[in-house]
């Protein structure tokens, strides 16, 4: 029986290093494609816990973790993250931004990634001055060589949450699993007004 817990601050480090591995596992399956490493991935995840407006949604299998989904302030996040923000004259303020979801495949399509949503939409809602949600989503084209035959992109299931893409774009570079060296990958942003 799979439940999901929310946890901020110092709470989140005792979760750290197997969420760790859980987001490295995740993320080198299609679209991310991330070729990651335990020391890094810990070195970002700490940066949560001493954080006061972050937030992260952990679902369990009795005490294994098998999915997180991650939010904090807008003005918190990097600036390869704010940038196409500040580029549109938008205040950071009043946006929570909704980091990354990792969840194995095996608990996928139970409600898991709808129950992510909605704690941290709740999570953001406490957060002064906010008035909107937002995240980002990798772009891969359809004729991409790794892309699996049954992938099926999340759009329609962002929409169910309310989500609407926006034509904000963001670059991120990171180690893929088909490359030696770091690739840039263009993330379009999707928001809601909470």
């Amino acid at each position: 029986m799979t439940r999901v817990e929310f946890f901020t601050g110092p709470a989140i480090a005792p979760q750290i290093n197997r969420l760790s591995a859980l987001r490295i596992a995740v993320f080198q399956e299609w679209p991310y494609l991330y070729d990651g490493s335990l020391s890094s991935e810990q070195g970002f995840m700490e940066g949560f816990a001493q954080s006061t407006t972050a937030g992260i949604a952990i679902a369990f299998d009795g005490d294994e973790p098998v999915g997180a989904s991650t939010c904090l302030a807008m003005t918190e996040e990097d600036d390869h993250v704010t940038l196409p923000f500040r580029e549109a004259g938008l205040d950071l303020s009043k946006f929570c931004y909704f980091g990354e979801s990792v969840l194995l495949a095996k608990y996928r399509g139970q409600g898991i990634g709808v129950r992510f949503f909605e704690l941290r939409e709740a999570h953001a809602r406490t957060l002064p001055g906010v008035e909107s949600t937002t995240f980002c989503a990798v772009q891969r084209p359809q004729s991409h060589l790794l892309r699996p035959a049954d992938a099926i992109p999340l759009d329609n299931f962002w929409r169910r949450r309310g989500y609407l893409p926006t034509d904000l774009i963001c670059t991120m570079r990171w180690k893929q699993v088909d490359s030696t060296e770091k690739v840039e990958n263009r993330l379009r942003f999707w928001t809601k007004r909470l």
